[in-house]
């Protein structure tokens, strides 16, 4: 199952910004697999002093950046797991501002981070090599909008190059 087998009914308009950054023969289940390696190298790599850095004041850290993809992550898979199982019921949103105080981003070793990234992407992609493309196509409801269970995982895929391009251009000064 490639990106282009997904259409653009299949999510509400706001997670095209992510999904518009996968190159059109992007696989699902391949995409999460180098999509990992490459989140996970492109953190790695990063200069320790960049970690805390804020462009801004009242803007995230790049540690806080990092566990917010790591909560997207699993907001989203949840989403994707329930919609796959054919559950009808709506499916709340999520306010990820709330989320980054309570998780002790800025307080936690890279490789600590790292590490749930890891565990995380993990649990994904057994989720996904768990479910049929039948399942993937199954069509529920989250946050006031249509999803399928397949755009709820390629939204993440795209979302983790919308940040790593964020780190890049704003806290790395392009490089």
């Amino acid at each position: 199952m490639t990106i282009n087998d997904l259409a653009n009914t299949e999510h509400d308009p706001y997670y095209a910004r992510y999904i518009r950054k996968l190159s059109d023969d992007v696989r699902l289940r391949e995409g999460f697999k180098v999509g990992g390696e490459k989140v996970r190298q492109f953190f790695k790599t990063l200069p320790d002093e960049k970690l805390e850095y804020r462009y801004q004041p009242n803007k995230w850290c790049v540690k806080e950046v990092f566990q917010h993809q790591i909560d997207t992550e699993r907001v989203f898979m949840y989403r994707c797991f329930r919609i796959a199982r054919g559950d009808k019921t709506a499916l709340a949103g999520f306010n990820q501002d709330i989320f980054v105080e309570p998780s002790g981003a800025s307080r936690k070793s890279r490789d600590q981070l790292i590490g749930e990234f890891i565990a995380i992407r993990s649990a994904s992609i057994s989720l996904l090599d768990s479910l049929t493309d039948a399942d993937l196509q199954q069509i529920g409801d989250a946050n006031g909008g249509v999803m399928s269970a397949r755009a709820a995982a390629f939204t993440i895929i795209g979302h983790d190059i919308w940040h790593m391009d964020v780190i890049r251009d704003l806290y790395l000064g392009g490089r």
